[in-house]
């Protein structure tokens, strides 16, 4: 025990000559400790501000030395104080706030003085962070001592070297030899008191606070003297003579503004400048015990001392460009906002955005004191204001968007608490947030319904079974009886915030909201909003979250409406398809905030992935270059996974029925599907209606317009007098490109397999003619179309009448076909002539029989002045006779074959999709 009590007594020296740079000099005053507890008293300096200390060893068994530091910062009373200087308050002073990265290096601390010496006011306030790291390094330095780990004493030697040569690079002469020979003393004591620590295996919330503010002391210090260098005059305050907080908590302090000013008057009337340079984060008890602000306490700082001077404003200078209007690395097109009302700052920062903590904002609120957010690294960059705000802006015009920015948090469970017991049941809620009190847990957020059948509440996901725990404790005897029915907890959830002032007066926000959500396939678990109406809170799931939030972001047009997109099939169709989006991609973003990205691209052998977007400026280079191995699964998990993007469209351009099987699970997972492929439509009807059925009942959409008539409105047409009451009584047209071309030129004396031959040639058929001949094309347009009119029909229900001759069906090869095509030539020709002789032309037409519920394909003859006659090239035209237009049926007629107007009609439908997502028309 001799040996022990050395160590002590070595330790102890520190407390009899500890005191803090600017009264250094001043005479000591002994503070006794208690006899009863302590072995010997320490000798403390008049400013050291350390509280009751209580280091607590235990050796041995059944054996414990208890040993105690009593100390109170001197006597500071105002009564004693000298009013030689009256402290002037109001605008004449600006409060600056540099945090730990403003002043991270020898450099940046120049920065801030060239920052300081450049501001006009008259009289400026600073507060300033410790350097970067050195906080953490400070608290770790505790933890290692009282987990008796050596390796305190060179992380100790660390702090020493990176103030002493940050000093060494900043000051000279008498400044530096000053500093540097406070900071050795600092230092020195440091290690007594971690020693004490590391033999006593613990320290107090008040040793810890005092030494972890040695960081802040040293950093005030150093700017000090920068600032002198520059020729102007600078004194240091050291807070915990001036702040007085009274601590609430564990993490939160109650500044006492009426005390802190009678000491600021104090202190000003014995240090009288214009520029001071103060220490941010701590503070002392009105005991005169130091502690801190807790994390974030050098804003807090900053806005405390902005009330007590009443200055003009209160700059916080950071690291980013202001407060934006979404997390930037969650949402890449965030913007920064020019103005946040001190609501706004207030929801947004306790819902986790990277603004100010809430209570920042409390003592400037009181005096309408203007909180600006600026970039040291950007001094261009005008930052952030945070004031107060009425509903129009400075020029008297609306706000562009009644939602300012989003927030989120993560990592949540929300709880809920049902049964028809809880009705009409006073004091339930008080019986379950007690029970949540008792725990210690903290509630996020509260929603209940009106008809008061269940409660729930979100808390951190890691105080989630304590609480459910509690719950089923307190309500044991009410689930036993059956009055309540579950405590049930739902795991893995996030919050989504809205916040925005104007929201208040402007219906159709949560309308706009829970739209954009919606159409983004977001399910929201629970809703709660204030009767202030700043704002709406939703719960999603975890993995939906940031897709959530890039949905809404879009939507309230902060940033542009983002689609990830992938592309099935590049062939012809496809390749002239991601063209022509290369081509317009500037103009949609520029002039309709719709921005495209094509995330993948897949044929049958080879598909090319990008995790933001592929150069569709060279995709054909780059699918041969850095091509992989297709797999189809592994591609719509690829373009849908990137949750930067909340909207996925998938888009077939392909003819493959293995495909078009996959679009009910792509839709069920919230993908869009976009095609012209007819397989899914034209295919069994039982997965039809299926698709069909999936489709009305989710936000998620199936868009198919080309399959029918290519780049013509035929599928939107039909919907339009469908949806509008119109009854149709019957669709009849020309749907083959193909097939108009082949009858319009079989004319005069011409053979059949001549104009075929013809057709082939000029690229307007299949590789293999048979594929057009056959009917079976048309007879899937037909059908497609009688199920969009309601008749359910399947494809072998379509008679079809094929041109390809019976003994040529079988064809080993097309060379062989077309070889022996000729030998049917006669019969054709017959009825070509058969139809000329009656003044009439023969065409090959589908036709959908509403009246008679069936649909058919075949080669009829109509008159010369019909429409059908009057055609030319590969023109489509098709019909629709309907209640209303029964006389004169309503006719759409134009191109309805080729890459390009094919490719067309796709991409008018992908800029539909881009409208119901939110883009503006």
């Amino acid at each position: 025990m001799a040996a022990f009590s050395a160590t002590i007594s070595d330790s102890s020296r520190f407390l009899s000559s500890t005191s803090l740079p600017q009264d250094a000099a001043k005479p000591k005053r002994k503070i006794p400790a208690s006899p009863s507890q302590c072995r010997r008293s320490f000798s403390l300096p008049k400013p050291f501000p350390l509280s009751s200390l209580s280091i607590v060893s235990q050796r041995g068994r059944g054996k414990s030395l208890n040993i105690c530091v009593q100390a109170s910062v001197a006597d500071i009373s105002v009564e004693k104080s000298m009013d030689t200087v009256h402290l002037r308050k109001g605008d004449i002073w600006a409060v600056h706030k540099f945090g730990g990265t403003c002043v991270g290096t020898s450099q940046r601390i120049k920065n801030v003085a060239d920052i300081i010496v450049s501001d006009d006011s008259e009289r400026k306030l600073v507060v300033v962070s410790a350097m970067s790291k050195v906080t953490d390094m400070m608290y770790d330095l505790i933890n290692k001592a009282q987990s008796r780990d050596d390796s305190y004493i060179s992380a100790l030697d660390a702090v020493l070297e990176k103030h002493q040569s940050t000093a060494l690079d900043l000051l000279d002469g008498d400044d530096l030899a000053t500093f540097l020979s406070q900071l050795h003393h600092d230092v020195n004591n440091l290690k007594a008191m971690l020693r004490a620590i590391y033999i006593a295996g613990h320290a107090t919330e008040s040793f810890s606070d005092f030494v972890v503010g040695h960081g802040e002391l040293w950093s005030a210090q150093m700017l000090s003297f920068v600032v002198k260098k520059n020729g102007l005059d600078s004194k240091w305050m050291d807070t915990r003579q001036v702040l007085i907080v009274n601590p609430t908590s564990s993490n939160q302090v109650d500044p006492d503004f009426l005390e802190s000013e009678r000491r600021l008057e104090k202190w000003f009337s014995q240090n009288p400048s214009n520029i001071i340079i103060a220490t941010g984060f701590i503070a002392s008890t009105p005991q005169n015990i130091p502690t801190t602000l807790k994390r974030d306490g050098s804003d807090f700082s900053a806005a405390i001392m902005g009330a007590l001077f009443r200055a003009r404003q209160v700059t916080i200078w950071t690291d980013v460009d202001g407060v934006y209007s979404a997390d930037p690395r969650k949402v890449s097109e965030a913007v920064i906002l020019r103005t946040l009302s001190y609501q706004e700052a207030w929801e947004m920062s306790y819902f986790g955005a990277n603004v100010l903590h809430p209570r920042t904002i409390i003592p400037v609120m009181r005096y309408n004191i203007p909180i600006i957010i600026r970039n040291i690294f950007n001094l261009s960059a005008p930052g952030t204001m945070i004031c107060h705000i009425e509903t129009e802006g400075e020029d008297g015009q609306r706000l562009e968007s009644p939602v300012k920015g989003f927030a989120t948090i993560d990592n949540l469970a929300l709880v809920n608490v049902e049964g028809t017991g809880m009705a009409g049941v006073p004091g339930t809620a008080s019986a379950i947030f007690g029970a949540v009190k008792d725990v210690g847990a903290n509630v996020i957020m509260i929603s209940q319904a009106s008809s008061e059948h269940s409660v729930c509440f979100a808390v951190p996901e890691k105080e989630v079974k304590a609480v459910a725990e509690a719950l089923q404790s307190r309500f044991r005897q009410a689930l036993d009886a059956g009055r309540l029915s579950q405590v049930e907890v739902i795991p893995n959830c996030s919050i989504l915030a809205a916040v925005g002032q104007k929201m208040a007066s402007t219906p159709g926000v949560s309308a706009t909201l829970f739209n954009a959500l919606a159409k983004a396939n977001i399910n929201v678990r629970a809703i709660a909003q204030g009767c202030s109406e700043y704002n709406i809170t939703v719960v999603v799931k975890r993995e939906d979250c940031i897709r959530a939030l890039r949905a809404v972001h879009s939507r309230f047009y902060l940033s542009r409406t983002t689609i990830a997109m992938g592309i099935i099939g590049p062939g012809l169709i496809g390749g002239t398809l991601l063209d022509q989006l290369r081509d317009q991609a500037a103009v949609l973003k520029e002039e309709f905030n719709i921005d495209l990205r094509v995330m993948g691209i897949t044929g049958s052998m080879t598909m090319l992935l990008s995790e933001v977007g592929i150069d569709l400026s060279r995709w054909r280079e780059l699918l041969k270059e850095k091509g992989q191995v297709a797999d189809l699964e592994k591609f719509a998990q690829h373009v849908h996974g990137n949750h930067f993007i909340p909207n996925t469209v998938l888009v077939d351009c392909t003819a493959d029925s293995n495909i078009a099987s996959c679009y009910h699970d792509w839709l069920c997972k919230g993908i869009h599907v976009i095609t012209p492929n007819k397989k899914a439509n034209s295919g069994p009807l039982d997965k039809y209606l299926r698709l069909r059925a999936l489709q009305r009942q989710s936000y998620t959409h199936y868009f198919y317009e080309a399959t029918v008539g290519a780049g013509l409105p035929i599928i939107s047409t039909l919907r339009g007098l469908l949806e509008t009451g119109d009854r149709i009584l019957r669709i009849e047209g020309i749907f083959s490109g193909t097939l108009s071309y082949i009858f319009n030129n079989f004319t005069g004396t011409r053979a059949f397999s001549e104009v075929v031959a013809e057709a082939k040639e000029a690229g307007y058929t299949e590789p293999d003619p048979r594929d057009d001949l056959s009917g079976t094309d048309v007879a899937r347009k037909v059908i497609i179309l009688a199920r969009e009119s309601g008749w359910k029909l399947e494809l072998s229900d379509i008679p079809v009448r094929s041109l390809v001759p019976e003994p040529l069906r079988a064809s080993a090869s097309t060379e062989e076909f077309m070889k022996q095509l000729p030998q049917f030539d006669k019969d054709l020709t017959k009825e070509r002539q058969n139809a000329e002789e009656s003044g009439e032309v023969l065409r090959y037409v589908g036709v959908v029989d509403a009246v008679n519920q069936e649909g058919r394909v075949e080669l009829r003859r109509y008159s010369k002045d019909h429409p059908f006659a009057q055609l030319s090239g590969s023109d489509n035209i098709i019909a629709f006779t309907t209640t209303r237009y029964k006389k004169q049926p309503l006719i759409v007629r134009g191109p309805g074959a080729g890459a390009q107007v094919t490719a067309g009609g796709i991409f008018s439908d992908i800029l539909r999709l881009a409208s119901y997502l939110g883009a503006p028309s």
